[in-house]
């Protein structure tokens, strides 16, 4: 959705019922899939809906023996998932192995804590219900949808699809246009390993189906791409009152302090800003430089970016823009930075050579500037002067669309003040994308940025239902809640309550 249509990647043949997907690096036609519409998506919610009586009824234990033989058949053929991923994204293998290593971390992950994060736990009662056994537990919601982002196929939508399945939820999967065939495959090896089973089904096309995904009245719906996206979605999903998770897309900032391992965190930035041609939603569009060593980290960030070189083969360090579309986006944000006073430091207008950028360095940009203020899709890196940590913070805020933010310092307490100065939902320390090979750690954006979390046992809980029960033990020596209290129980009642509540 919002760029569901892209030019040169994936479009509708001469039939309006059927995609093709073509090699970003090449034009190459990949593979022809049909546009399910309104009548395929409900009839696999259908589906979905049956099987996930069956799944949601047979525990945690036997769910999680599943999930980890899913686990263990895509670790087994990884090398074919690879392959798929790189032939529509055009990453490197490097990039593409990780991909998929990180989303299986956040499977097992998934499989082996659901049940410790989700199952019922007794709770303290008060002191007038000592006589009653409370607990509380998490449910399966029921059927989730989940919409496919494009920049990260495989690890993005494994962060709602793992941990909806291991919630006791099945799941209907949209892929994006541009990566039908990463999709297409996770469902596949699903059915190899629960051939009758199809708690994970995949549903292909472009915007259409994306919508009639939203109408089908799921119980939840998972959504990550740009925020005009993310706005269609809710606004979608409203008129059947479905609740939705929401990952946009900007990246996020760093901010360099003056102690700072200038040489550390140039690199931890130039990674975060080119990785994945600039195209992760948890790298770096800005960084915020203290101005003692702003000159310094500059010269450091343009000298290690200089000797990045995106391409086809394996040896590059990045691949092409996966969406066509985005190219334009990113031209126009270096324009207008350019325009509005920044400097280009390396790189600038003279780096589109479509499908790939070459790494871009701009300096001394207005914060007005869309390259700022814009979700920042491409291997370029902002770096600005700040008079001090304060001034940083409030340029970040000011700026927002960004899940995560970087600190550089040695110092730890300052950082963790500063961390919770900051309006993102993940904050690293001396290490910018780390963080997303922690399964454990939940991550989720703040305001417009998004809504939900993903991993973590918030992410397990983001796909529940909570579900809480109290049952009397014994009948209470003090009883309060019935209309036959006894008038010196209510007066014991008071003076225990003066005792625990009246002092000082």
């Amino acid at each position: 959705m919002g760029d569901s249509a892209p030019a040169g990647a994936a479009v509708p043949t001469g039939r309006s019922d059927v995609l093709t997907s073509f090699d970003p690096r090449t034009g190459e036609q990949l593979a022809h899939y049909p546009v399910h519409g309104q009548s395929e998506v409900t009839r696999a919610v259908r589906t979905a809906r049956a099987t996930q009586n069956w799944w949601g009824e047979l525990g945690f234990g036997a769910r999680k023996r599943l999930l980890l033989d899913w686990r263990s058949h895509i670790a087994r053929h990884t090398g074919e998932l690879v392959e798929v991923l790189r032939n529509e994204t055009g990453k490197p293998e490097a990039d593409a192995a990780l991909e998929v290593m990180l989303a299986v971390e956040n499977l097992d992950w998934a499989a082996r804590n659901a049940q410790s994060t989700l199952g019922r736990k007794r709770l303290a009662t008060g002191w007038f219900t000592r006589n009653q056994h409370a607990s509380v537990g998490y449910l399966p919601v029921g059927v989730v949808g989940v919409l496919g982002a494009w920049n990260n196929p495989v690890f993005t939508p494994m962060s709602s699809i793992a941990y909806a399945m291991a919630a006791g939820n099945a799941v209907v999967f949209n892929p994006h246009e541009l990566t039908t065939g990463v999709g297409t495959w996770l469902a596949g090896s699903w059915a190899a390993v629960v051939p009758d089973q199809p708690v994970l089904q995949a549903v292909t096309g472009d915007s259409r189906t994306a919508t009639a995904l939203c109408k089908a009245k799921v119980d939840k719906i998972a959504y990550a791409g740009p925020e005009a996206g993310g706005r269609e979605v809710i606004a979608l999903c409203a008129q059947t009152l479905t609740p939705v998770v929401v990952e946009n897309s900007g990246k996020g900032s760093m901010i360099v302090h003056v102690d700072a391992v200038l040489d550390a965190a140039a690199e931890a930035a130039v990674f975060g800003a080119m990785a994945n041609a600039g195209q992760n939603a948890s790298g770096i569009q800005r960084c915020y430089v203290a101005d003692s060593v702003f000159d310094d980290f500059l010269a450091r960030v343009a000298d290690r970016a200089a000797k990045l070189r995106p391409g086809a083969d394996n040896r590059a360090a990045y691949g092409p823009m996966i969406n066509a579309t985005q190219v334009d986006v990113v031209r126009k944000q270096v324009r207008d930075a350019i325009a509005r006073g920044g400097h280009a430091v390396l790189g600038g207008l003279d780096s589109f050579r479509d499908p790939y950028v070459e790494p871009i360095v701009l300096a001394e940009v207005p914060e007005e500037s869309i390259a700022i203020t814009g979700e920042g899709i491409g291997p370029v890196l902002v770096v600005n002067r700040v008079a001090d940590l304060a001034d940083a913070v409030t340029r970040v805020n000011a700026a927002g669309n960004g899940i995560a933010v970087t600190v550089f310092t040695r110092d730890i307490p300052s950082a963790e003040f500063i961390a919770e100065q900051l309006r993102v939902g993940v904050v690293t320390v001396n290490s910018s994308t780390a963080f997303t090979g922690i399964p454990a750690l939940p991550f989720g954006g703040v305001g417009e940025y998004g809504q939900g979390h993903s991993h973590g046992q918030q992410g397990l809980r983001e796909f529940s239902r909570t579900m809480s029960i109290a049952r009397r033990r014994y009948r209470a020596p003090v009883r309060l809640s019935t209309f036959d209290r006894h008038p010196g129980h209510l007066h014991t009642a008071k003076a225990l309550f003066r005792l625990r509540h009246g002092r000082g």
